[in-house]
């Protein structure tokens, strides 16, 4: 068989068998497969789909392109989430000390933004020092003695996912259920783990654009999960406005530590509460989710969800003072206010276009060799249902691109929609699902 024979297969739409799949994987992981073939195989792949098989095939090939983590050695049940992406969407740094104050651990394999949507890597990078690559004994060392350790692939670990993930973001290939969830799965199968949350999001900002794709996605994540002994649950949450205030990488680190000080957005908020209650209920702690929730608002309240923080920043090498001494921070060169041009209700926050203008800004990338600015970013001042007066602020865009700013407060200015009657109330959390979903 050949490169050319395998893409031409699943350009016509027929299932690909285990040997082809396994074979171009291979290949390409070894450098004889060029990038160009491989994209042309994801966009193939991206009109024509995958079968059940076939998605089954891609994980496998994924994790056997690494080795597998033993984390047997740590005392119960290993606990990890994961996004598939949105915009404001910082919970994996929130929810990790919640969680392992409680006594779980939570190896977290984590990646970089994709598209429109911040990455839980890029923001931890913001953190001057934070390492975000270990080998993997000194990453399983960081998990016993913090509890938690927030990590990218390491060169051992499905690292055929790690290329085709970056391939992805540029080809306009990341919204492909099957391509997602071998990417998704294999890392977390890889890391060792016993049990997975899911954050599913669903809307303008995510790349699940309605509930119908959102639960395809979490069925087929949920049966891989299954068919590899890791207790799977999903739960789909709405993403048609931006999680929390801040958007871009920094302003998302500040508005992390706001959360872990009992200080942070209440839509936020909800949504981790009820996946930290999941995490700890699988992990056998306590009797219900809902007493893992009422876990996880204790340990917010008493501090010990932030003094874990410190110890996992501090364990990876960051320096705690910049997020006990946030100023110390440099600031961006440009700054520029949107302002309401009327008085009326927050109707609607675009979220895919305070997205797509965080990554004009320099808070995402364009190319995969783009450097990340972790200053640059939006600091929306309102959420939808809120009541504003003409000239009120309603968004600060920093950036130290001079050139994109006129543009970037054009395009925020236009994705706040204004109208003169209050919005109707949206729920966040749409629903749980799990293997008998």
């Amino acid at each position: 068989m050949t490169p050319y024979e395998i893409i031409t297969h699943k350009r016509d739409g027929y299932p690909l068998s285990a040997s082809e799949i396994d074979f171009f994987i291979q290949e390409y992981n070894n450098g004889k497969i060029p990038d160009y073939q491989m994209a042309a195989l994801l966009m193939a792949i991206y009109f024509q789909g995958m079968n059940e098989e076939e998605t089954g095939y891609l994980t496998r090939a994924f994790i056997n392109s690494g080795s597998i983590i033993d984390l047997n050695d740590l005392p119960g049940r290993k606990v990890d989430k994961h996004s598939t992406g949105g915009v404001g969407d910082k919970i994996s740094i929130i929810l990790a000390p919640i969680v392992a104050a409680a006594g779980v651990y939570v190896p977290m394999i984590t990646g970089r933004g994709l598209g429109h949507t911040g990455g839980t890597l890029d923001k931890l990078a913001a953190i001057p020092g934070f390492q975000i690559e270990y080998p993997i004994n000194k990453f399983k060392d960081i998990v016993r003695k913090t509890g938690a350790c927030l990590i990218g692939q390491t060169n051992d670990l499905a690292p055929v996912d790690k290329k085709v993930y970056a391939l992805r973001d540029v080809t306009a290939t990341v919204p492909s259920i099957p391509l997602i969830a071998a990417s998704i799965m294999s890392k977390k199968i890889a890391a060792g783990i016993d049990a997975l949350i899911l954050d599913i999001k669903v809307g303008r900002g995510a790349f699940m654009r309605n509930l119908v794709s959102a639960q395809e996605l979490a069925r087929t994540l949920i049966q891989v999960g299954e068919n590899h002994g890791i207790a799977t649950t999903a739960l789909l949450t709405d993403m048609n406005q931006p999680l929390g205030y801040a958007v871009g990488n920094w302003l998302e680190i500040l508005e992390c530590i706001e959360c872990l000080q009992s200080r942070g957005p209440a839509d936020l908020m909800q949504i981790v509460f009820r996946l930290a209650g999941l995490m700890i209920f699988l992990a056998g702690n306590v009797a219900s989710a809902s007493d893992g929730e009422e876990a996880a608002k204790h340990l917010i309240r008493n501090g010990a969800a932030w003094d874990k923080f410190l110890q996992i920043v501090h364990a990876q090498g960051g320096d705690i003072s910049f997020l006990q001494q946030t100023n110390k921070f440099p600031l961006s060169k440009q700054t520029a206010e949107v302002s309401a041009r009327q008085a009326g209700w927050i109707y609607k926050i675009d979220a895919l276009e305070i997205g797509l203008t965080c990554v004009s800004l320099g808070a995402g990338r364009i190319k995969i060799t783009d450097p990340i600015d972790p200053k640059a970013g939006i600091l929306l001042k309102v959420k939808p249902g809120d009541t504003v007066e003409k000239d009120q602020v309603l968004a600060i865009i920093q950036t130290d691109k001079s050139e994109v700013l006129s543009s970037a407060v054009d395009r925020v200015e236009k994705a706040i929609i204004i109208a003169d009657e209050k919005p109707a109330p949206s729920p966040l959390i749409l629903q749980l699902m799990d293997k008998s979903s």
